[in-house]
Order: C-alpha cells, then structure tokens, then sequence
C-alpha cells in the first residue's frame, strides 16, 4: 500500500510540472518569436524536451502498472528506457538546430527586443523556482529526483535568457542572445549525453547504477547456510526496478526455506531489488564436482 500511495503522490508532483513547464513553454515560444530572441527561443526548447520527457515518462508509468502477460513476463517496465531513448534522439535534434541558428545569427546578428527578452526571461526564471519548489516537496522517487534535475536545467536557461535581455535592454550587442543561446544547448548537450549513458546501460543490462555486484554478492554470503554465490546476474528492468537471479550454494538443502526469505528480504531492503530469482544447489556436490574433473560423467565403461 505504501508503495503505490509514493506513485501516486510522485504521478501528482510530475502532472504539476509537466502542466505548469509545458504552459510557459507555450509563452516563450510566441515570446521569443514576437522578440526574435534566440536565447528565448533556446530556452523553450529546453523546457519542450523536458516537458515530454515528462509526458513519456508519466505514459511510461501507466504503462509499467500493466500486470505480466504471456508475451511480457516483466510486464511493460522497459517502455520507459524505450521512452527515455525517443527523448534523447529529440534532445539532440534541438541541440542541432539551435547550434545552427546561434552560428547563423553571429555571423548576421537581427535586432532583438531586449525589454521583452527581460521580462519573459524573468517570469521564466520564477516558473522554474516554483516547480523545483513543489517537486523537491514532493516523493523523492527516482523520476521525481530525474525531473529535479531537468527543472535545474531549465533555471539555468531562463537565467542566459534573463542575462541576454537584461545587456541588450541596457544598450549591450544583440550578439549576447546567440551566445548565450549556445550556453542554454551546452546545457541541453550534457543532460542529453547523460541520459543516453542511462538509457545505453539499461538496454545493455549493465549492472544498475548505485549497486555493486561485490557488495551484494558479499552480503548474500553472511548469510548463515550460505557458502557461496555464483553465476550472479543484476540488470535495470526500468530506471526504479532492478532484478538479479543467482546460484546460491547451501550446507543443507533441506534449510532453504528458512534461508530464502533472508536473502529477498537482504536484496529488497538493502538494495532495492525486488524481482530475483534464486537456484538453490548443494555445495557439498558442488565442491565435490570441482575437485573431480570427471564428476557428472557417469559410467563410460
């Protein structure tokens, strides 16, 4: 029950944001066409690909509540790392267009409206405060610590619009919004590379981020009856569910109904690994079998 009022609770937190970033998006789009303002322009982007960053990863979530079916026997949990690769392929493509046109206008600056760039930039800067507000208040899931992240981002932009008006409002060149527009894609560049570094991990199965194998593999084996772990697997099912299956060698096979419900609930509790799956094997046989080269073979006579 716990578990589902934090989705709930976080789904909420991540509405808010989607709504509220997406709304001002709209704002500095005809803002920053109105005011031929790049830097403006630049910043909507970035909160554009938050915004469906937000909107796929909410799809996404819908998507992983669909129970385990025949032909999905973990469900639907990838539909957010399949999402979260859309989104960085749609990130880069901004990067692009915007490292074009902040080029193009250095080598032919228009003029821009400064004051308006100023306001915009400004009321830009207040939105990002209010939904970091509200998302730090909110369930510290892990894609509400992801969207955090994204929000910081875009507060940084609104702050290189607000800078760009602020010098051309005060008698500075127009060559500051390009420039500064350049910063706000750096921004969106870094976000981007490491996304896909997440993204490339998951579909990779890497061992997920914040778990070591050693450690986990080391506390398995405390456990009394355990002699040794092998063939240990852990991979990403989704950004906030980890799986690991294992051969787990026992003294006695006969223990491994006590022993089972310690390593879950070691896995679970200590390293938020929910789904596992656990071979139980004799390491009387196995330590036998690995002193004798021919052990398994059978009778060949």
């Amino acid at each position: 029950m716990s578990d589902h009022n934090h989705s709930h609770n976080g789904g909420k937190t991540l509405l808010f944001a989607l709504v509220f970033t997406t709304g001002f998006a709209v704002v500095e789009v005809f803002g920053g066409l109105i005011a031929d303002s790049l830097a403006l322009l630049s910043d909507a982007g970035h909160m554009l690909t938050d915004s469906l960053s937000l909107g796929i990863g909410a799809f996404a979530a819908w998507l992983a509540k669909k129970p385990a079916s025949r032909q999905h026997s973990f469900g639907l949990k990838r539909a957010e790392t399949l999402g979260a690769l859309f989104n960085v392929l749609f990130m880069f493509g901004v990067i692009v267009f915007i490292a074009y046109e902040a080029i193009r206008r250095m080598a032919d600056t228009p003029s821009v409206a400064g004051g308006m760039v100023l306001a915009i930039g400004g009321l830009g800067l207040l939105v990002n405060i209010v939904v970091a507000w509200v998302l730090m208040r909110g369930e510290q899931t892990i894609n509400v610590r992801g969207a955090l992240l994204h929000v910081m981002g875009d507060l940084l932009g609104s702050v290189a619009a607000l800078v760009a008006g602020s010098i051309i409002y005060l008698g500075g060149p127009p060559i500051a919004d390009p420039i500064l527009s350049l910063f706000v894609s750096f921004l969106i560049l870094v976000s981007s590379i490491r996304l896909l570094i997440e993204v490339t991990n998951v579909l990779m199965e890497g061992v997920p981020k914040g778990v070591n194998a050693h450690e986990v593999n080391t506390a398995l084996v405390r456990i009394s009856g355990v002699c040794a772990v092998h063939d240990l697997h852990i991979w990403s099912l989704s950004s906030s569910s980890q799986a690991l299956a294992a051969h787990i060698d026992v003294e006695a096979m006969e223990r491994w109904e006590e022993i089972l419900p310690q390593l879950q609930t070691i896995l679970r509790e200590r390293f938020d690994i929910e789904h596992s799956t656990l071979q139980p094997e004799n390491a009387t046989i196995n330590q036998a079998c690995d002193a004798d080269p021919d052990c398994g073979a059978g009778d060949l006579k």
